[in-house]
């Protein structure tokens, strides 16, 4: 097409026919002489650039009418300096202007992100910026992940921090409880953990940026602008450079701790639907309809996207790559992933490792509801063998420890219900496959669904659902305080014992509560808000999840690395029975100092006898402590009751 002809936008009979754009640079491209913008709507007859000097409230100063350059997009180049100005798009379709919205690539925006904002990224790196690093990471199989919403972290008036519900509470050091022990960032540390897990903290529309005075509270499962931090988590919402350097600082900061930063990420859906910012650009295209006409709802938000349509795909995939390289994010954690195509997660995972391999991706292996999407299409737990460098969360290791979280009554393994051994076994070999398992006798999968562990998320507990504390009150109402300590603390050790990847929800290590509320998605503070006196209650727990991480890091015969070498070095033993697991792996072979070692796990709520394997054993946990100068035992032992025991050959 010449340039000539470009001035005249194409017409197409369907959304199908829409052209993919192949460049990367839409959006806006700024330097100090003009700033372009480059916006896809191959649907639109034209399409206006409003600027405005405030981030709401006020009229246009500038408005540009958008040229049309081919392949569905418009190009506006506007001369001079225009930094710090806020924009909106609007475009005509079908002889109606449509409403105001940012751009959808936009990288800073205003207040309640209703404008898109230029900022010149270069003069929104801290101090020393150049010089910060990923911390190392050998191997996919050596992450410990910790779930943490921004808020919980600082909000209670024990954490002594300043920075409250900020970003910026992430890079205060030395804060301390009434008991003057460590919280924040300093915790964190303490614990060991490798990777910090942020759950959205990209720009969402539930919380009133102009209102932070009031209390407000969102999980953030909304999303608004994919690309730019949250409004309410930055000291002034209205500037989106101030949002960007913040974000930035906390990276900063975690990274000089030793702590990669993973971004819970929401490409499934959008907050809004008629009115998002991607309907009003492009009518219908981002999202998937049933088959009369009404959105698709696999995502129970009222949408989901379709991210099987090329210039979705491609969205998603620049947003990933633009999280991993402006702002040096280490993973992502993908929210009801199964709506996702395969392609497009494979696509995602090959993109960031290009940028860098040990960048992490993996998400939730299901979908709130059905979707136009096939099933074999869908990224999903029992497609995990198709995709590539993608893990997935086990609930069968999670609902076989506490019972399933549709039946709050329910119990698992470790709080008194017979029959879930296999499930625990299938967690423990992280779901890869084990010539000892019957795969027919695990609670959800009848087969191995991870091809390698590192793509097996286990955990017990994490935002959704009952606090892990709070589930084991529900389900054992007779049960004592030291009974739920004792389950608690089985739980989390066989969590952190297990191959795969670990997972742990922010305060378990101290027994986290949220009253017995079960969806705290939009509770006050007062019930999310990590407690930072039950660290000083429970401090004996969180010492030995601390020595349990220190544990799991020091022998790699926990996190072997492939699914051959669990399946010859890990072996179940005969005294197996009800509630009673026992195994042993050889650490000799996989280069561990612990020669041979042997777990055995008692869900039951009596002592039960274990004779020891050949030889000698030191004593080297025992779900209360992780023993500095064990003993050696030999001949037989009696595993208390509702406890692990691990033993090992130096």
């Amino acid at each position: 097409m010449q340039d000539n002809q470009k001035s005249t936008p194409e017409i197409y009979s369907s959304i199908d026919e829409y052209p993919e754009y192949l460049g990367n640079d839409l959006g806006l491209d700024y330097n100090q002489r003009f700033s372009t913008f480059k916006l896809w709507s191959p649907s639109a007859s034209k399409v206006k650039l409003s600027f405005y000097d405030k981030a709401i409230y006020s009229e246009p100063i500038a408005i540009h009418y958008m040229d049309y350059s081919g392949e569905g997009v418009w190009e506006k180049k506007v001369e001079g300096d225009q930094s710090g100005k806020y924009y909106s798009f609007s475009v005509l379709h079908q002889g109606k202007w449509l409403m105001e919205v940012p751009d959808p690539y936009a990288k800073a925006v205003g207040t309640n992100g209703l404008r898109a904002q230029v900022v010149d990224l270069d003069k929104t790196n801290p101090a020393n910026w150049s010089s910060d690093k990923r911390p190392a990471l050998a191997a996919p199989t050596d992450i410990i992940i910790y779930e943490l919403h921004m808020r919980d972290l600082s909000l209670h008036p024990a954490a002594g921090i300043k920075n409250k519900g900020k970003f910026l509470a992430l890079t205060e050091n030395g804060t301390k409880n009434n008991e003057d022990l460590s919280t924040g960032i300093d915790h964190l540390k303490d614990l060991g953990i490798t990777h910090l897990h942020l759950l959205p903290s990209y720009d969402f529309n539930s919380v009133d940026e102009s209102k932070l005075d009031s209390a407000q509270f969102n999980w953030g499962y909304d999303p608004q602008n994919y690309n730019v931090p949250e409004g309410s988590y930055a000291t002034d919402p209205s500037d989106g450079a101030t949002r960007i350097r913040e974000f930035k600082q906390m990276v900063q900061a975690l990274h000089k701790a030793g702590i990669r930063v993973v971004m819970d990420v929401v490409y499934n859906h959008t907050g809004a639907t008629e009115t998002s910012i991607f309907n009003q650009l492009v009518p219908d295209y981002y999202y998937r309809k049933n088959d009369n006409g009404s959105f698709s709802n696999a995502s129970g938000c009222g949408n989901e996207t379709s991210s099987d349509r090329p210039m979705t795909r491609k969205m998603i995939i620049e947003s990933v790559k633009y999280w991993a390289t402006e702002y040096r994010v280490d993973g992502f954690r993908f929210d009801l992933m199964g709506i996702h195509d395969i392609e497009t997660m494979n696509s995602v995972a090959a993109a960031l490792h290009q940028i860098d391999p040990t960048i992490f991706v993996y998400g939730e292996g299901w979908t709130a509801g059905d979707s136009p999407l096939p099933e074999s299409d869908r990224a999903t737990k029992i497609n995990v063998p198709k995709l590539k460098n993608v893990a997935a969360f086990s609930d069968d290791l999670r609902d076989g420890l506490k019972g399933s979280v549709f039946n709050h009554r329910e119990q698992g393994f470790v709080s008194g219900k017979i029959g879930n051994e296999e499930s625990i076994k299938f967690g423990i070999v992280a779901s890869t496959q084990h010539p000892q398992l019957d795969y027919k006798a695990v609670n959800y999968s009848n087969a191995p669904w991870a091809p390698q562990p590192h793509q097996c998320i286990n955990y017990v507990s994490c935002h959704d659902n009952h606090t892990l504390f709070d589930r084991l009150k529900i389900s054992n109402p007779n049960a004592s305080d030291k009974q739920i300590e004792r389950m608690h603390s089985l739980a989390q050790t066989i969590v952190l014992t297990s191959q795969g990847v670990s997972f742990l929800h922010a305060g378990t290590e101290f027994l986290r509560t949220k009253s017995g509320e079960e969806n705290s998605y939009k509770s006050p503070d007062a019930i999310n808000q990590l407690d930072w006196n039950r660290k000083t209650k429970y401090k004996k727990n969180v010492q030995y999840i601390a020595d349990l991480i220190a544990m799991r890091k020091a022998h790699p015969a926990f996190r072997m690395g492939t699914t051959e070498l669990i399946a010859k070095h890990l072996s179940f033993n005969s005294q197996c029975s009800e509630q009673l697991i026992a195994y042993e792996i050889d650490g000799a072979a996989v280069g561990d100092r612990w020669k041979k070692i042997f777990v055995v796990l008692n869900g039951s709520d009596q002592t039960k006898k274990v004779n020891f394997p050949h030889g000698r054993w030191k004593y080297a946990a025992n779900g209360e402590v992780v023993f500095k100068n064990p003993k050696a035992l030999g001949g037989s032992f009696g595993v208390p009751a509702q406890r692990p025991a691990i033993f090992y050959q130096d």
